[in-house]
């Protein structure tokens, strides 16, 4: 490709967010491709451990258009049934997915914007820029990190407990990927497991539905000014799926309170008292993977670049879609990304004219 492809908008990203921009963008009749860093249809769910099972039912987790078949025998899907159903939802809508094209640059453009790639040059009069989290993991700034002679790991690195079997392990983290993780650990090694603050479950009925309708009435009270909204965090931390629940109610899953810092041999609390490791797993979360956009200028305070709704406040030509309640509520989930990926489309539509 040696010339620029003009398009009516570029999607950058082949998940669930990309996936469901596409939905609508074809349904507005606007020419569009959605450009995957990945080889393979799925997104980040191609990259979860083995054993990770959705908060909710399968037509409960669905894009916008198709709800998703259920798994035979499970009423929770696991991420290999994800990665099926979103490599047969390209295919249902005949996504202009292009892969694998990895995107390096957005830039301005006069009236247009060029996303620049390993692949050529897209012009473009809309961007919708919808590559999640899951490639730009966070590790905490915690003391003596470097000094710690054991392998450390991120959520993204972990897959099962068979490398783990029988060895000392900390795994850090009161988020569902932590209390997962670390339920796939407990029965197969000495394991340590650290969260910020008393691990906190949600009701054993209480599962992703929930969540989400939490999640959009905190938005509804926040857009009209109420700021004592409860909403998910009234709810609790941790979702108590099966697996983990099994765990902790065997006793093999209780929660110690965060270390002071690290040592060459594992982990020291502010009272003296020590744990040794021969592994860590930080289950620590993830930042928005944005550096695509950072010849646009637009990060603001604290390095989040503000929006209105989807839309960037001081580039109204570009739309991102996915990253969690700043860009739409529950936006981050299956089950929520379409009503933010509606809303962006029909604004770019209106845009475009």
């Amino acid at each position: 490709m040696t010339h620029a492809v003009d398009v009516d908008a570029v999607v950058i990203g082949g998940g669930q967010a990309g996936l469901s921009a596409g939905y609508h963008l074809r349904r507005q009749n606007l020419d569009f491709v959605i450009l995957d860093a990945q080889p393979s249809p799925g997104g980040a769910w191609q990259h979860t451990w083995d054993s990770l099972r959705l908060f909710s039912p399968a037509a409960y987790s669905s894009l916008p258009g198709w709800l998703m078949p259920s798994q035979d025998g499970w009423e929770y899907p696991d991420a290999r049934h994800v990665v099926q159903y979103l490599s047969a939802y390209e295919e249902r809508y005949a996504l202009p997915v292009e892969r694998p094209v990895q995107v390096s640059a957005v830039r301005r453009d006069k009236e247009r914007l060029r996303v620049e790639t390993d692949a050529g040059v897209w012009s473009a009069r809309a961007v919708v820029s919808a590559t999640g989290t899951w490639w730009r993991p966070f590790l905490p700034a915690v003391p003596g990190r470097e000094t710690f002679t054991g392998r450390q790991l991120h959520t993204v690195q972990y897959r099962n407990p068979d490398d783990f079997a029988g060895r000392r392990i900390i795994v850090v983290g009161g988020g569902n990927s932590g209390a997962q993780i670390a339920a796939d650990l407990a029965p197969h090694t000495d394991l340590t497991w650290v969260t910020q603050r008393p691990a906190r479950y949600l009701a054993d009925d209480i599962d992703g539905r929930a969540l989400f309708d939490a999640a959009t009435a905190r938005r509804r009270a926040l857009d009209t000014g109420d700021t004592d909204t409860g909403g998910v965090a009234s709810l609790g931390d941790i979702v108590a799926v099966a697996p983990v629940r099994a765990v902790r109610d065997a006793g093999l899953l209780k929660a110690q309170p965060m270390f002071a810092r690290l040592t060459e041999k594992g982990a020291e609390w502010a009272d003296g008292t020590r744990a040794e490791a021969a592994e860590i797993i930080w289950c620590t979360g993830f930042r928005p993977a944005l550096s695509h956009l950072a010849p646009l200028g637009l990060r603001g305070e604290r390095g989040r670049i503000p929006t209105h709704g989807t839309r960037a406040v001081d580039e109204p030509r570009l739309h991102l879609l996915g990253y969690g309640d700043w860009t739409g509520p529950a936006s981050a989930t299956l089950i929520g990304v379409g009503r933010p990926a509606r809303d962006a489309v029909r604004e770019i539509a209106a845009l475009l004219g």
